[in-house]
């Protein structure tokens, strides 16, 4: 009996203490001609234990509690293990009530040069810099962190928010992509500029978005869409202060395709405003919206 229960006990231990992330990190390598293939397998098996197997916060997350995602790295160029590439991450969470999953994140990053050894241990100090490999796969880790929590409570993601921007402090000798001086998309900006309180429409809309929107579809379509509608309408707000904002554009590169879907479908609401707004907010989606029927 009491290897019983000691085995339940190791069970249960396992469980509550799962890491936070179910992500699968794919390296493609079709693009260099390198005789050598084997280096790219093995950095590919070694970021998928790394991003799997790091304890990326305090909390406890159940194994049905983490979270999905990917990261796609496009290798480019290599030469005396040096790699250049870009990184497209995205992640997703379920609707409740459902067996909808829906996406949170979608950003490609095409500033990704990383020197990387075959074998080498991948190791994360969140208050040094070690390399750049390991420096933007964990600052997109707590990104996939914090807009996991944002789309549960409001700001919920700032405490993942502040590793980030630390990352991105330590990380200034690292290469592009981690100053404001490397152009106004980037990762110094995407975490910037969600801690500043000038885009909290933004970070308002997209936590309205799921809670009082998709959330609430199950048991009220009609309700739902009306809540994910108000939500846009709230984070369009930022256009006037800060129209082609990087992060209105990480939002509909996410979100796009999905808002096309449930306003296309279902019963129908007053979609005029809610139109207007989206090519105004997001015109290079503007074949999508096109299809939005009023």
């Amino acid at each position: 009996m009491r290897k019983l229960v000691f085995f339940i006990f190791l069970v249960t231990l396992h469980v509550t203490n799962a890491q936070e992330l179910n992500c699968s990190v794919k390296v493609n390598s079709e693009r260099v001609t390198a005789t050598n293939q084997q280096i790219f397998k093995t950095l590919e098996t070694s970021l998928n234990e790394f991003v799997n197997k790091t304890k990326w916060s305090s909390k406890d997350f159940s194994s049905n509690e983490r979270i999905d995602c990917s990261m796609f790295i496009n290798v480019s160029e290599f030469a005396n293990n040096v790699f250049t590439a870009s990184i497209q991450v995205q992640a997703s969470r379920p609707v409740y009530n459902s067996t909808y999953s829906t996406p949170i994140l979608n950003i490609n990053d095409k500033d990704f040069t990383f020197r990387y050894v075959e074998f080498e241990n991948l190791f994360f100090n969140p208050n040094s810099f070690d390399s750049n490999l390991v420096s933007v796969v964990a600052f997109y880790a707590y990104m996939i962190l914090a807009m996991d929590a944002d789309s549960f409570e409001n700001q919920g993601g700032n405490e993942y928010l502040e590793i980030a921007q630390n990352i991105v402090s330590v990380s200034q000798s690292g290469g592009k992509g981690w100053s404001q001086s490397d152009g106004l998309q980037n990762r110094f900006f995407l975490v910037n500029d969600l801690l500043s309180s000038t885009f909290d429409p933004i970070r308002l809309g997209f936590y309205d978005y799921h809670t009082k929107g998709l959330d609430v579809m199950a048991d009220d379509l009609t309700k739902g869409k009306e809540g994910v509608k108000n939500a846009i309408l709230t984070l369009s707000k930022i256009n006037a202060v800060r129209p082609n904002a990087y992060l209105t554009r990480v939002f509909f590169d996410t979100k796009a395709d999905e808002i096309l879907s449930i306003f296309t479908g279902g019963p129908k609401i007053d979609n005029a405003d809610l139109v207007d707004n989206l090519n105004r907010v997001s015109p290079l989606n503007a074949s999508n919206w096109s299809k939005i029927k009023f």
